[in-house]
């Protein structure tokens, strides 16, 4: 079973959460937003499994620059066409264990739901 998270390299939350996976010798695949994109087949899977309201990143600079208009009425649809524009304004990282996703990084959660799976040899 593959893990891979997803995000941005200079992103101060995925260098701890991929700090977190080193130092507990979880192997993983890096999926960064800002070289490779995101399909918007993936957004709405994701969307599907933990909602669209968890993946938008709405204490991020970009979307707090976003016109009002633009912010308005917000629902599955603009939002996700919002974050496939412009991938920074997904909550970072997505983790996804293979069967599971977590969104954003608290140690606790990882070492529940990470320490099992994956692990180096």
């Amino acid at each position: 079973m593959s893990i891979t998270i997803y995000g941005i390299k200079n992103c101060d939350t995925m260098k701890k959460a991929r700090a977190w996976l080193d130092g507990h010798g979880v192997v993983y695949d890096f999926h960064d937003y800002k070289a490779a994109g995101i399909a918007k087949d993936k957004l709405k899977q994701w969307s599907d499994e933990v909602g669209w309201e968890t993946l938008l990143n709405r204490a991020g600079t970009t979307f707090k620059k976003l016109p009002d208009a633009d912010k308005e009425g917000l629902n599955e649809r603009k939002a996700l066409a919002l974050m496939a524009a412009q991938p920074s304004m997904i909550k970072r990282p997505v983790l996804d264990l293979g069967g599971k996703l977590l969104v954003g990084f608290k140690e606790e959660v990882y070492a529940k739901e990470v320490k099992s799976r994956g692990r180096k040899g």
